[in-house]
């Protein structure tokens, strides 16, 4: 059966592909060139670069990953110590999953979630990624430490989906439809830049068995296991050594309430960046903005 997202991405092609014993990652692939893995955000899929996909695909070979947890990839339990949704694992799963589709280094443009998988496989296999591009997000580690009243009330999932399960599973599995709309809807864009078909994917995709366990096993690790790993590299010293670019929502809460550019600079050698016209999910957003910064950045040549 042909996947729900395909008329989306026209000229990409489906595959699933396992990384591991019992677990499968999903994925769109099209276009060639050099390797380009695109990682999504919370509570969406892979269905969140279908405006920028087509335009990448002219330069780059195109894989368009569902993290593990998310969309039609698979669903593990997290365990006790919720490693299993370590970003750790979760990078892990995506350089298994390039490397399985004969790319050894790759490009990274990542978005929300799928940009803190980034950074962790940035610390872990810089060997694989070439140059990074992160959307809206600072490091985790520091917007634990600096949260503040406007964050907390902004980003009150953070702090809902790390609650003991299987309360925040219950009641989001008691409508995940509403549970998407509600949480895109509260942007500062609203409702209006996401695509029918793409909205209906992020709410199909909810409501699969796990996905509610695995998107909050996500925020449990990102709030424990996570800040364990990010902080055992700061105290020995170890910077993402590759190229990134961080890019921004001026609307959004990130910018309102850190200072992304001097955060990454902090944990990263060779760092640029700039805020765009848009909130937060700069990718449905912002299209065109987003592809006249990532495509010189990623069309350079890396030192």
């Amino acid at each position: 059966m042909n996947h729900p997202a395909l008329p989306l991405f026209p000229g990409f092609a489906h595959q699933k592909v396992e990384v591991a014993p019992d677990l499968q990652i999903s994925a769109m692939l099209g276009g060639q060139g050099p390797a380009l893995l695109l990682l999504h955000g919370h509570p969406q899929t892979l269905a969140i670069w279908h405006k920028v996909a087509p335009t990448l695909a002219q330069h780059f070979s195109v894989v368009a990953a569902d993290l593990r947890g998310y969309g039609d990839s698979s669903k593990p339990e997290g365990g006790p110590n919720h490693a299993a949704y370590a970003k750790r694992s979760m990078a892990q799963d995506q350089v298994v999953l390039m490397q399985r589709l004969g790319f050894d280094q790759f490009h990274v443009l990542a978005h929300d979630r799928g940009a803190r998988v980034a950074h962790r496989m940035g610390m872990d296999h810089p060997q694989a990624v070439r140059q990074m591009v992160l959307l809206d997000i600072a490091p985790t580690l520091a917007m634990y430490a600096q949260t503040s009243e406007a964050f907390a009330r902004a980003y009150w999932h953070w702090f809902f989906l790390i609650q003991a399960q299987p309360m925040p599973e219950r009641l989001i599995q008691a409508n995940p439809a509403a549970y998407v709309t509600d949480v895109l809807g509260n942007r500062s864009a609203g409702l209006a830049p996401f695509d029918a078909r793409a909205l209906a994917e992020y709410q199909r995709c909810l409501a699969l068995p796990g996905a509610a366990h695995g998107l909050c096993e996500d925020y449990r690790a990102a709030a424990s296991i996570d800040l364990v790993h990010d902080r055992k590299d700061i105290a020995m010293e170890r910077r993402l050594e590759m190229p990134i670019q961080v890019l921004w929502g001026e609307q959004g809460v990130v910018q309102r309430c850190f200072d992304p550019l001097k955060e990454w600079q902090k944990v990263a050698n060779q760092v640029s960046g700039q805020a765009l016209p848009c909130g937060h999910y700069i990718a449905e957003e912002a299209p065109e903005a987003l592809l006249a910064q990532v495509l010189p950045f990623l069309n350079r040549t890396p030192a």
